[in-house]
């Protein structure tokens, strides 16, 4: 059985430009494509300008004119397009799991349904129900980028290290190299020996999946802001982190540092969502 990717799409410019992300990611991972499309009461009249009662019908034209343009890319995986009725991160989480997909792709920050669900409080609502990963991107970003520099930033919390093995798997498709960031945000002893323990581990790892990486360990008051600086200046392609995160007293009313990093960040963003019995390495 073949991988799959599930991908947003309300047909915004955004929501195209996660779908063509989505569709690189998938050649290198031989990978099938599911697209999802969600009824819900906030559908943009900008992007479809017919009515109600004819709404599902130019959804699923617009999906065939997709497949029909894109389907020679996948070189022979399927790709697919589901249509659905409800709250959009509801809907795509459970068609991610229906699938067994490995991944989710969404790109933000459009003109219609999805802003509704990524802008302010609302940022973490997708990432924080979805069990799946979630690469966010917001509109704009190249899409020709391969993911050849991949920024992970470690902190102090156990759960930290269970990005490894997808951060890993993404890096062996496009031959990455990792930047693994040790968060020191904190002068107690214990809590930076931790750290630098976290990072010893992804090292291993990363060595014996051969994964090419760099270890650097960074002073920070706000590991949202210091992650965003560093990826800016090595030229990532991508930021992996876990949907939960310490909070310090300088980035606590920001929200959570997944939001954070969703909003603001100029490259995807992959967000893992930790699992009390995930792998710890």
């Amino acid at each position: 059985m073949s991988k799959k990717i599930v991908v947003g799409i309300d047909f915004s410019e955004c929501s195209i430009n996660g779908f063509e992300h989505a569709i690189t990611i998938a050649q290198k991972a031989k990978a099938a494509i599911t697209m999802v499309w969600v009824n819900h009461l906030d559908y943009s009249k900008e992007i479809f300008s017919v009515e109600p009662k004819q709404l599902t019908a130019e959804v699923a034209t617009r999906f065939e004119d997709l497949v029909a343009s894109h389907k020679d890319k996948l070189w022979g995986q399927p790709l697919n397009y589901v249509i659905r009725k409800g709250k959009v991160y509801k809907e795509i989480c459970a068609v991610a799991e229906e699938e067994n997909a490995f991944l989710i792709v969404i790109g933000t920050h459009g003109s219609s349904g999805f802003e509704e669900f990524w802008i302010g409080s609302n940022a973490n609502r997708m990432v924080s129900a979805c069990r799946k990963p979630i690469i966010t991107i917001r509109g704009g970003i190249d899409v020709g980028k391969d993911l050849k520099t991949i920024v992970m930033p470690f902190d102090s919390t156990k759960v930290t290290r269970q990005k490894l093995p997808m951060t890993a798997l993404l890096a062996s498709y496009f031959d990455s190299e990792v930047h693994v960031l040790g968060m020191f945000t904190s002068k107690l002893d214990d809590l930076r020996y931790r750290i630098r323990t976290y990072v010893a581990q992804a090292e291993d790892y990363f060595k014996e999946n051969n994964v090419r990486f760099k270890v650097v360990f960074l002073e920070v008051d706000n590991i949202t802001e210091a992650t965003l600086e560093y990826a800016d200046k090595v030229d990532a392609n991508l930021i992996s982190i876990m949907t939960e995160q310490e909070t310090t007293t300088s980035n606590l009313w920001l929200g959570p540092f997944a939001a954070q990093m969703v909003n603001h960040a100029g490259i995807p963003v992959m967000s893992i969502h930790p699992d009390r019995y995930g792998f710890v390495p």
